[in-house]
């Protein structure tokens, strides 16, 4: 991991990549579309597959599966609602840090290098999160949904962050998600993606154009 510490600042993607949300996400779809009376047919590889791949991705596919409800409704009004049933399970469901973002914040933190969380999920998720995880409370930078206007792909959060952190020739930013990657690369930071190898979005990953980990354990090795 030595290499890291030559680049400053460093940013770093939240949900999935330091903490174990996703599975909380995709439980929040779930119960918003069966409290409308509507079937989740998606298994989790699926659903990730499609939310780590673009922002308007599950909006689509869910309006393929339920247009009269879209229609009746608003696409707004029910990300809404699953906004709400997350907040629910943040307070109900369990939470941990994804394996080796604590040593890497660490060693953050020791090495005394400029860094922030990137984010597209919003302040009140994010400090509802920190109250059960308090080693987050000590990342000093925190972009969230409210400080840019269009989510990843596009790079305004992360033009946002170096605007905060200031600017370098050596910027260094850890995404799980494709779509996270082309923000990054967007705002001229160096990319580095954690994702499994047998994340559905891997076929899509030419492997030898970027740094590459399974895991932010295996940046130790």
């Amino acid at each position: 991991m030595s290499w890291i510490l030559d680049y400053s600042p460093i940013f770093f993607d939240f949900d999935g990549l330091l903490v174990n949300t996703e599975h909380l996400h995709f439980q929040a779809y779930q119960r918003m579309l069966e409290r409308n009376n509507h079937s989740f047919p998606w298994d989790f590889p699926s659903f990730a597959a499609v939310a780590h791949t673009s922002s308007e991705g599950l909006r689509r596919l869910i309006t393929s599966h339920a247009p009269a409800l879209v229609a009746s409704k608003s696409w707004e009004t029910l990300y809404a609602e699953k906004k709400g049933e997350y907040a629910k399970l943040l307070e109900t469901g369990s939470l941990d840090l994804m394996p080796g973002a604590q040593v890497i914040l660490e060693t953050m933190q020791m090495a005394k290098i400029p860094h922030a969380v990137v984010t597209n999920s919003t302040r009140q998720q994010t400090e509802m999160i920190g109250e059960k995880i308090p080693i987050l409370n000590h990342i000093p930078y925190w972009i969230t949904r409210e400080d840019y206007k269009n989510p990843k792909p596009s790079p305004d959060a992360y033009l946002k962050a170096i605007k905060v952190l200031g600017p370098s020739k050596k910027m260094l930013g850890f995404e799980d998600s494709l779509r996270g990657i082309r923000a990054l690369e967007r705002a001229a930071i160096t990319p580095v993606l954690i994702c499994p190898l047998d994340h559905p979005q891997m076929v899509d990953v030419s492997k030898n154009t970027l740094h590459y980990y399974p895991s932010l354990t295996a940046l130790f090795g």
